[in-house]
């Protein structure tokens, strides 16, 4: 099924704004695979969530700029800027776990959005619910989720979901 978008001017509008966008052109030139390192990054500043010898996992890490910033906290401080950070970490960043509790989650997750808000809102709010899922089954009693929320319809409902009994034990 093929869904019109408004018009092709406005996707260019959006791709010329992109290209130009501060962050998008500071990843790039220090090698994030996207912007979105720098959600992280303000987060773990503000919160200090990340810390070596920690056992991470980052649900949903395509195109991988979470990880990128993950592995560059967890490497030893001379470790270079471009790219993944080389040399051994101070931490464990983790796609499969064997049994392991975790000491964060992160997750970037998002859907390809249609366009169709209800429908867009609907698949965002599941991806949350599985990460929110993932993080009760995985964390240790002290440890936390951080995952990207669209504010809508149903906002509310996942806000109350981490206010939840099973969820207290979350930062």
């Amino acid at each position: 099924m093929k869904i019109k978008t408004k018009s092709k001017k406005v996707d260019k509008a959006w791709l010329a704004g992109h290209v130009q966008d501060p962050y998008v052109k500071r990843a790039q030139q220090e090698g994030y695979r996207s912007r979105a390192a720098y959600k992280l990054e303000q987060i773990d500043e503000a919160l200090g969530l990340v810390r070596p010898g920690q056992v991470v996992v980052d649900l949903g890490s395509a195109p991988g700029a979470w990880s990128q910033v993950l592995r560059r906290r967890f490497a030893p401080k001379t470790a270079g800027v471009g790219g993944a950070a080389p040399g051994e970490l101070r931490g464990t960043i983790v796609a499969l776990l064997g049994g392991r509790p975790v000491d964060l989650v992160v997750s970037d997750m998002a859907p390809n959005l249609s366009g169709i808000e209800s429908a867009d809102a609907a698949r965002i709010a599941h991806l949350v619910e599985l990460a929110l899922d993932f993080a009760l089954r995985h964390l240790k009693p002290e440890g936390a989720l951080v995952c990207k929320v669209f504010h809508g319809s149903g906002y509310s409902q996942l806000v109350e979901a981490f206010k939840g009994d099973q969820a207290q034990g979350l930062a």
